[in-house]
């Protein structure tokens, strides 16, 4: 591993070689673990030591102008200078190259070197147009005067006050980040994790991460606890010390929230946390104590701080999902509470009449099961009406809506996502919005983000109805539930058979199971819904029998093939031309390909770099103009990938890239919402968190409709082909859906039923009245 030495280290290594040149191009770059290949163009320095059998690298008289170097460094760019120490080797296919073992970063010293360094993106706020305009003012001067006569750069015009400082701040950001980065490389962070933590630490980060780096795996997004364990073991921290324990306790928590168990035993709990920390289970007893002991009253061990966990009876909890869990229990039997008596005084006639006047006035004709559903909204404080497409949910939410107005009571509507709650918008005329934006979520002074709708503060309704129910994990039922008043109605509607919320606990599914909410389940499919084989399809996956496929005319299309290249590019032709001209559809709006995974030749890594080429090229012959900075372009579909709450935007969250700047690297993103289209900007450290979205992942389309859908479904998809997941994608399409691959994987994934069971408590602790 390439170790970053301190500059004024220049001493050479008896047996190495030491070069000083700037990156003149990166040739491969694993982010993983920052192993690079680079070309270092090498100044003419005195100094440089070149091999010491007197060979030279490329065969040149005089030596190459430009070598290859390998070894692993941090945040490396185009631009950058460096004095590298190492040792030549003979590469069997690339030649000869320097293995880098150490390395310093050097200012350039050169016009090109300065506009190349600066252009590279490293400097907030500068990219390759600004790095030619600053360097063609000042020349070698540039850098001098960014750090210390940042008043200079209003003589460049286009650039004011602001801009100004914001430059001069982002240079001196960037050479903190130059030290962070070289402690954090020591211990084996990445390069983009290491950029990850010094965004959320800043320039505190080489204390805090010394005093506690078990908070890395709780405070940044995608550092587990084996990466922070790694960094505490080469701090010091011993096998068997406390806070190691505690801390990898808790995380085997965490893992089993992120497979969706809302609680662990005691017994799986130690055991899986004994063979993952290379312990005895007997030596996990003290720490355990420690962890479910530990309160705010309590101070937290030496290094470690995990939240509290707590111990009922032979489950561990996290104590957020306790909370949820208990607080949900009680939340939904308050709002059951009094409603008994309501009907014991009420025989329903005044709401019967009702109902029929609705069904009058909209000129529909409800079904039996149709009209018992809306009957039972109206005369329950809290019901569930689940069931599968073409089964009348949205018919019954128009006329129960009808008769909640004509009563002079106040509906709140929302989904989960955005696009559920805009078509929840669509299908009944009224607004609609996510549960975080229903909720107010959002920044408190002092407080940080917290929903502002609470048992203090509950919403202003007398009926709120919650469509996809489905998707609602623990935490987020639990916050919805706590901010409805007693008295007030709440209608959760949802298709059970889908696949389970991405967070843990699957509450829709507990609550029916519970026996203590009234649930209207719809199974009678009406004969127009029966016409569509996308309907009559979905109702046969969930029964596991054959499918219908390829009737002329339909909508519910099979194309066999067994090869996933093949695969991956019938798909391609499917979604850029076939299907656009046969639906007269916009291909990118209007079409998604959902895949089983994202790895694989026909999963979304690799199928969204084939459609992005495809549907959304680069335009012209010319260079990028952001110099490869940006990751995507204008007009790309793109989906945000973690909750961003000081942007408001979600994990799963899909929309356009409608502005790129090429200067700082900025992108900004259109999302649509239910009140209106939201554009979000992204400076160039946060555009990793989001992906290209032409082909997504069944699990995140969830809560989507989409015209048309296309499937890949091949038997290197074999874990995840299950009756529920082929079910959620199916369903996810309005007008057809193609699936691509082998009948293998389809008969696959028609039997497959093994979902794993979530461990929860929600159904025994509402049977047992929230004890």
């Amino acid at each position: 591993m390439a170790s970053s030495r301190p500059e004024h280290l220049t001493e050479d290594k008896p047996d190495g070689s030491t070069l000083v040149g700037v990156v003149q191009r990166i040739t491969f770059r694993n982010d993983a673990n920052g192993y690079t290949v680079a070309r270092l163009a090498v100044d003419g320095e005195t100094g440089a030591v070149w091999p010491s059998d007197g060979s030279l690298p490329g065969g040149s008289l005089f030596g190459p102008a430009v070598v290859t170097i390998v070894g692993r460094f941090p945040s490396l760019a185009v631009g950058e200078r460096l004095r590298v120490w190492g040792r030549w080797v003979d590469h069997p296919q690339f030649g000869r190259q320097l293995e880098v073992s150490d390395y310093a970063v050097v200012a350039p010293a050169t016009v090109e070197g300065i506009r190349r360094y600066l252009g590279s993106g490293l400097i907030p706020g500068i990219g390759p147009v600004l790095a030619e305009r600053l360097v063609a003012h000042f020349g070698v001067e540039t850098l001098h005067v960014i750090a210390e006569t940042p008043e200079r750069l209003l003589e460049v015009p286009g650039i004011g006050p602001q801009r100004a400082e914001a430059i001069a701040e982002g240079l001196r950001r960037h050479q903190g980040i130059q030290q962070v980065m070289v402690f954090l490389q020591g211990h084996g962070i990445s390069p983009a994790y290491a950029a990850r933590i010094y965004r959320i630490y800043g320039d505190d980060t080489i204390r805090r991460v010394r005093e506690n780096p078990y908070r890395l795996a709780m405070d940044i997004p995608g550092i587990g606890f084996k990466t922070a364990d790694g960094i505490a073991r080469s701090l010091g921290v011993a096998h068997d010390a406390p806070e190691r324990l505690v801390a990898g306790l808790h995380h085997m928590l965490q893992e089993a929230a992120e497979r969706g168990h809302v609680y662990v035993s005691r017994r799986e709990l130690v055991e899986r946390a004994g063979e993952a920390l290379g312990v005895a289970a007997e030596a996990l007893a003290v720490p355990l104590g420690r962890l479910v002991g530990q309160g705010e009253d309590v101070a937290p061990p030496k290094a470690v701080a995990p939240p509290l966990a707590v111990a009922e009876g032979e489950r561990i909890y996290l104590s957020s999902l306790f909370r949820a869990e208990t607080g949900l229990a009680r939340a939904l039997l308050r709002l059951t509470e009094g409603w008994g008596l309501l009907r014991e005084l009420d025989d329903g006639a005044r709401w019967q009449a009702a109902v029929a006047e609705a069904e009058q006035a909209a000129g529909i004709t409800l079904s039996p099961q149709q009209r018992q559903a809306v009957l039972d909204a109206l005369r329950h404080g809290v019901l569930v009406i689940t069931g599968g497409p073409g089964t009348g949910k949205t018919t019954i939410l128009r006329v129960l809506l009808t008769c909640l107005e004509r009563a002079g009571m106040r509906v709140q509507l929302a989904s989960p996502t955005g696009r559920a709650a805009q078509r929840m918008r669509e299908a009944t005329g009224r607004p609609a919005r996510t549960v975080h934006r229903l909720l107010e979520f959002g920044h408190v002074e002092g407080e940080g983000f917290r929903f502002q709708r609470n048992e203090d503060r509950p919403l202003a309704a007398d009926a709120v109805i919650v469509d996809e129910a489905s998707m609602l994990d623990l935490p987020l039922a639990h916050q919805l539930a706590r901010a409805i008043a007693p008295g007030t109605r709440l209608i959760l509607v949802g298709d059970v058979d889908q696949l389970p919320p991405v967070g843990p606990g699957y509450p829709l599914r507990d609550i029916i199971a519970s026996g203590v909410v009234p649930v209207a389940r719809l199974t009678h499919i009406f004969r127009q819904a029966e016409q569509s084989l996308i309907v009559s399809n979905a109702h046969r996956i969930l029964r596991g029998e054959d499918l219908v496929l390829n009737r002329p005319g339909g909508d519910f299309f099979f194309i066999e093939c067994d090869d996933p290249e093949q695969v991956a590019e019938t798909v391609r032709e499917l979604n850029a031309e076939r299907l656009p001209k046969y639906l007269e559809c916009d291909p990118i709006e209007d079409v998604q390909v959902l895949s089983p995974m994202r790895r694989t030749p026909t999963g979304s890594e690799r199928l969204n770099q084939l459609l992005q080429a495809a549907l959304n090229p680069p335009r012209g012959d010319g260079p990028d103009p952001s110099g490869g900075l940006v990751p995507f372009r204008a007009g790309d579909k793109v989906m945000q990938t973690r909750n961003n709450y000081e942007k408001a935007v979600f994990n799963g969250d899909i929309g356009r890239v409608v502005g790129i700047d090429p200067e700082t690297g900025s992108v900004w993103v259109k999302y649509p919402q239910p009140d209106g289209p939201q554009v979000v900007e992204y400076t160039a450290g946060e555009t990793d968190e989001l992906t290209l979205a032409y082909c997504i992942t069944v699990h995140k389309s969830q809560g989507s409709e989409y015209p048309a859908v296309i499937l890949p479904l091949t038997t290197q998809h074999y874990m995840m082909l299950q009756r529920n997941l082929l079910y959620t994608a199916v369903t996810r399409a309005r007008r057809l859906v193609v699936i691509v691959g082998s009948r293998r994987a389809l008969r696959l994934a028609l039997k497959g039923i093994r979902e794993e069971e979530r461990a929860s408590g929600l159904a025994e602790r509402l049977r047992g009245g929230a004890a």
